[in-house]
């Protein structure tokens, strides 16, 4: 029984790797993150890193664990779910694909301004909702969660817990990339990461144009399904 236990362990574990990575996508979010606190010191940014993988980590995995019966007591569906979060996703890629060019100047006037407060502020919205793990990943966690739960409690408990752990590794692997984003970017040059972030905010913005059509195709398929029966 002991192996039979490890071995869902490790099967769950690598399932939730191999559909939860992608889809966060640490790599692809650090120059979103890079921008997202220009001006801010590097001390401050490894903090805000760990705030920020920690947060994931609990959004994840308490979407994982009990998010589909939070939905169902408020009466939320997840197609309303992604239409919301792909709205404030999108809204954010756009403020970042109109943001102005930041001088030495304006870098420190942003230093200044980063006090304690507004890091902890910014560590969960928007840095870790939208940014790091957004309505898409939350609804794949959600489903993932159902999809590991079983009727039996020991099979149920050891596939949550391959689940969780997955997460944890994937949550050290978003500290790892934004603690050293800048220096992952630092070989293209100021005018090099300047474009590959308006990149990233460009298919960031697309993303979330994404999200919000698949959140309207389900429901417009919720009200044409009555209709047609």
């Amino acid at each position: 029984m002991a192996i039979e236990l490890l071995v869902l362990l490790g099967k769950s574990f690598l399932f939730v790797l191999a559909a939860l990575l992608p889809i966060l996508n640490p790599a692809a979010t650090a120059p979103i993150f890079l921008s997202l606190t220009q001006g801010a010191s590097t001390k401050t940014r490894a903090l805000l890193a760990r705030k920020i993988a920690r947060n994931m980590f609990a959004l994840m995995a308490g979407s994982m664990l009990v998010g589909s019966y939070v939905l169902e007591f408020f009466g939320i569906s997840l197609p309303i779910v992604r239409v919301g979060g792909g709205l404030i996703v999108a809204a954010n890629a756009w403020r970042l694909l109109n943001a102005s060019h930041v001088t030495d100047d304006r870098r420190t006037e942003l230093a200044d301004q980063y006090s304690n407060e507004q890091t902890l502020r910014q560590a969960f919205y928007p840095l870790t909702f939208p940014i790091s793990c957004g309505p898409g990943s939350i609804a794949a966690a959600i489903t993932i969660g159902v999809s590991l739960n079983d009727q039996r409690l020991a099979l149920s408990l050891a596939r949550m817990s391959g689940g969780v752990l997955a997460l944890l590794v994937i949550a050290c692997l978003l500290y790892l990339a934004f603690r050293y984003a800048q220096r992952l970017l630092k070989p293209l040059g100021e005018a090099g990461t300047v474009i590959f972030m308006r990149l990233s905010a460009f298919i960031l913005m697309c993303l979330g144009v994404q999200i919000v059509w698949e959140g309207v195709s389900e429901l417009l398929r919720s009200l044409l399904v009555p209709v047609a029966g």
